[in-house]
């Protein structure tokens, strides 16, 4: 096969800091391959991936050692312009990608720069929009829309681009999952029509196995840990030392007591000998006790048969729920669904046109912006959207000055935060070299400096490797068991939902089509259906064992809760 990308004794150093960010990269990938590069938050994966598309060294200045070649060019003696030619991206932060007034002018972009003919790109166009589900969106502007649907037009984007490598950094963060699962069916699909090279950057590991990849590369500290088969690196224990999440069923499996051989099949949750493990989950599911019960505390917040426009536009219809001190809950649904809207219009910054919000029993029309936020804190999807300060020390520090704590209190406050969110150690370093799930973890530790007691939290593991995922979570746990905090995620994450929500409220077009308990929830097919969410791998086990699945989703989180 031939060769299209090679890394030889490959060091890079960011001109901003001390130490390279990659160390001695040696790697070879070839015409056709599906590559998966995985790693934790500031493990070098992204920053591996603009070595790549050419962003380094023309856009990201630094010290460039060894070789790095794609399609035979040595990328630091091109210019970006010749790399993009052969490498076609789409990257994490979408707003840093649109070029276009319009999600159709973006989506034609590179046709408009092909000179492809006026029928044949709006026939592309529309093509394209059709397949990422954006065709009723083709005149809006793209920074108006949700984080998911900006997603959909980056990928519309490259869906008929001409480049023979394409590379998708963190292609799934924003999307929800029935999306995630077209996404990487998308990816498939052209990798196999078209014998695309494809590069996927991801932290969703079990979502990007729904399709097959050819390599996992393993990367950690600036180096490659790993260049093997998923079979092989999921055999291993090398995923969470890594601080990667392991897949869902390849964690219920261990917790019943099964230990993998050499020869295990697993990169498929369809494909494993399931017979030969069920003995192990049969005996497992007698011992756990599933009889926790949930109580409730007082009401904080009321929704009543809320409407909400855009313009012309409803995208709230009639929506009601209560949430009481000290839930756990995710609102989860579809893409465009109404989640983010709900968040904004729970702080104040937009109000409903019909029905009413209540805060500890008082209309909230009565109250200001600022008189909401110190009872509700807001941690928005996009970090790059909150963050002010230079430095990330000061970033954090920001709403207790503007809320004129004294110097001893905040400094104290700030500590705790850096090192709960494991921030401590880039106290002092510039925002502007952090990497997007570093930034992301920056604007939750901004909010959670302030100890509001609610907090929303928008796509909060966007971004965020199993390690760091699990440090903010348990911090946010603490916040909620400790200091009776009401916690509202709202994600497409089903594992947050499964490990760290008690309730979930999912929401479709616009409406609220379920609130309940989430093992009954994530076990519900119409649910399921309507607001584009999948069927956890712990439904599949389930199904195959015959074991009731939600049953089995209230087993496993009970089996989780005891280990954490």
């Amino acid at each position: 096969m031939t060769a299209v990308i090679e890394f030889k004794d490959f060091s890079f150093r960011y001109q901003s800091q001390q130490e390279p960010t990659l160390h001695d990269i040696n790697l070879t990938i070839h015409q056709g391959e599906k590559v998966l590069i995985l790693g934790p938050s500031g493990s070098g994966k992204s920053t591996l991936g603009c070595c790549i598309n050419g962003l380094i060294p023309f856009s990201y200045n630094g010290e460039i050692k060894g070789s790095c070649k794609v399609v035979g060019i040595e990328t630091k003696n091109a210019n970006i312009f010749t790399i993009s030619q052969h490498v076609g991206t789409v990257q994490q932060d979408t707003d840093a990608q649109f070029v276009g007034l319009s999600v159709g002018e973006d989506i034609a972009f590179s046709l408009e720069n092909n000179a492809t003919p006026r029928d044949i790109m709006l026939e592309k166009v529309d093509a394209a929009a059709k397949t990422v589900d954006m065709s009723d969106f083709l005149m809006n502007v793209p920074f108006n829309l949700s984080g998911g649907q900006k997603q959909k037009v980056a990928l519309g984007g490259i869906l008929h681009d001409e480049e023979e490598i394409l590379l998708f950094d963190e292609p799934l963060a924003a999307l929800d999952p029935a999306m995630g699962m077209t996404a990487v069916d998308l990816i498939d699909k052209i990798h196999k029509n078209q014998n695309k090279t494809i590069i996927i950057i991801e932290h969703r590991l079990e979502d990007v196995l729904y399709r097959k990849v050819d390599r996992i590369i393993l990367m950690n500290e600036g180096r490659i840990a790993m260049d093997t088969t998923p079979d092989e690196l999921l055999r291993s224990n090398l995923l969470k030392e890594s601080g990667i999440r392991e897949p869902l069923y390849i964690s219920a499996l261990k917790n019943a007591g099964v230990v993998f051989g050499a020869d295990e099949h697993l990169d498929s949750v369809d494909e494993l000998d399931i017979e030969k493990y069920r003995p192990f989950v049969e005996k497992h599911f007698e011992k756990v006790n599933t009889n926790h019960m949930i109580e409730k505390g007082e009401e904080l917040i009321r929704v009543k048969d809320v409407d909400f426009y855009y313009g012309s536009r409803q995208v709230l219809k009639n929506v009601s729920f209560t949430i009481h001190k000290g839930e756990r809950i995710s609102i989860i649904g579809k893409n465009g669904a109404g989640k983010t809207t709900i968040a904004r219009l729970l702080c104040g910054i937009v109000r409903p046109k019909n029905g009413e919000v209540y805060i500890k029993g008082q209309n909230y029309l009565h109250l200001s912006i600022r008189e909401i936020g110190r009872l509700i804190g807001y941690v928005m999807q996009n970090p790059n959207q909150m963050l002010v300060k230079d430095m990330i020390r000061d970033e954090i520090a920001l709403a207790l000055t503007l809320n004129e704590y004294d110097q001893a209190f905040i400094d104290e406050r700030v500590e705790l935060t850096l090192r709960m969110t494991g921030l401590y150690e880039m106290r002092n370093w510039p925002v502007s070299v952090l990497s997007y799930g570093q930034r992301k973890r920056v604007t939750i530790a901004s909010i959670l400096a302030l100890q509001p007691d609610v907090i929303i939290l928008d796509e909060p593991t966007a971004g965020q490797d199993y390690h760091h995922y699990t440090e903010i979570m348990k911090f946010i746990e603490d916040i909620n068991k400790n200091y009776d905090v009401t916690i509202l995620f709202i994600t497409h994450d089903m594992h947050l939902a499964i490990e760290y929500t008690d309730r979930s409220i999912v929401f479709a077009d616009g409406e609220c089509i379920a609130d309940d308990l989430v093992y009954k929830v994530l076990s519900n097919d119409d649910v399921i259906s309507r607001a584009n969410l999948k069927h956890t791998s712990l439904v599949h086990i389930a199904n195959r064992l015959g074991i009731d699945p939600e049953e089995y989703i209230h087993h496993f989180i009970e089996t989780e809760r005891g280990v954490l």
